[in-house]
């Protein structure tokens, strides 16, 4: 496998970010829209979900997965791309419309995706807090016949 570059990177992971992105909190964040054309109109398919033995092993098909993807462009000609789990074609154009504003530079965009980080870094301790509460340590006594 290549090394991606940095920009690659954080593309990657930008568009990770806003294919994990609640829908409605995302359309709260950013209700307007800027002026668009779209290239490839939300649309919805299925993809192959693989998965390896012991995250190392070898490849198998563990299913299917319900995406849409969007691509779009910006007036200024800058493209965007998104995929995202289930249906909703909304949150796909979103998406795809942030990865574009961020690929033009877009500061605003920018304190969207930060606000999308920061909310995400908050699930995830909240879910992590949730399940150390019902940690259980086990633990063995040493019997005095021995």
């Amino acid at each position: 496998m290549s090394k991606l570059t940095p920009q690659q990177d954080a593309r990657r992971n930008r568009m990770g970010l806003l294919a994990r992105a609640n829908p409605a909190r995302l359309a709260q964040i950013m209700p307007e829209m800027p002026k668009h054309n779209v290239l490839r109109a939300p649309e919805t398919g299925a993809v192959m979900v693989r998965g390896r033995t012991g995250a190392s092993g070898a490849p198998f098909n563990l299913g299917e997965m319900t995406v849409t993807r969007c691509t779009l462009t910006l007036e200024d000609g800058t493209v965007g791309h998104a995929y995202v789990q289930g249906r909703d074609k909304d949150h796909a154009l979103r998406a795809a419309l942030l990865d574009a504003r961020m690929e033009h530079g877009d500061a605003e965009a920018s304190k969207v995706l930060e606000t999308l980080r920061l909310e995400e870094i908050a699930r995830r301790q909240k879910r992590a807090e949730k399940a150390a509460a019902t940690k259980v340590e086990f633990f063995t006594m040493v019997r005095g016949e021995d």
